[in-house]
């Protein structure tokens, strides 16, 4: 087992959301519209990511100094999503995203596909790509562990919004029903705003969404 060496009282310790004896989570939330951004890292090796440049870069970069973030994942180009990406980048972190989204970020380094492994230390991250709320949006879970990135997709209480350019209702509503909710109802769902919640806590409300519309 791993130990963990952080001071209390530090920044990392401070931001700590949840944690076993294999990975870390850590939770910053930033910007004008509170957006939530997740750090993933390996308590065996140390090595780390972290979910979207939202906001704030000084903030963001500390973290990613702190607990060794190698690079940058983005879960969509939505602009709240991505206004630190040019400062973590001329810091040195390379960034990700998927091709249908690419066009939306000011640079990039790499793209995500669908259905692909990101190795985290010991710890592999699973992609699921999730178009609705944008064409290329994209999820991660956690092989192993019962928690979902779900960026602005799932939230607690329904899907994430669609009525700005790209989005699509009927598609997201797809991604979740057909991608998200064939995980075990356990699975913790940590999305790009707000509280956490789980796949059995939303997925018995699907047909409410869809007869709502929203």
């Amino acid at each position: 087992m791993a130990e963990n060496t952080e001071r209390p009282g530090s920044s990392s310790t401070a931001t700590m959301h949840w944690k076993d004896t294999d990975l870390e989570i850590h939770k910053l939330v930033v910007g004008p519209v509170d957006n939530n951004v997740f750090v993933i890292r390996c308590r065996h090796s140390g090595d780390a990511v972290l979910l979207d440049a939202a906001n704030e870069h000084e903030r963001l970069l500390e973290l990613c100094r702190t607990l060794g973030v190698r690079t940058v994942l983005e879960t969509h180009g939505h602009w709240d999503h991505i206004q630190a990406v040019p400062e973590v980048r001329d810091a040195g972190y390379l960034v990700g995203v998927t091709a249908a989204d690419a066009d939306m970020l000011p640079s990039y380094d790499y793209l995500l596909e669908d259905d692909t492994m990101i190795e985290v230390g010991r710890s592999r991250l699973h992609t699921i790509t999730t178009p609705g709320h944008t064409p290329g949006s994209i999820c991660f879970k956690v092989v192993g562990k019962p928690l979902l990135f779900s960026g602005d997709t799932l939230f607690p209480g329904g899907p994430g919004a669609t009525q700005y350019e790209g989005g699509d209702f009927d598609t997201i509503i797809q991604s979740i029903d057909h991608r998200l909710f064939t995980l075990p109802p356990d699975t913790i769902v940590l999305p790009g705003h707000g509280d956490d919640t789980t796949i059995g806590n939303e997925r018995p409300h699907l047909q409410e969404w869809i007869d709502r519309g929203w």
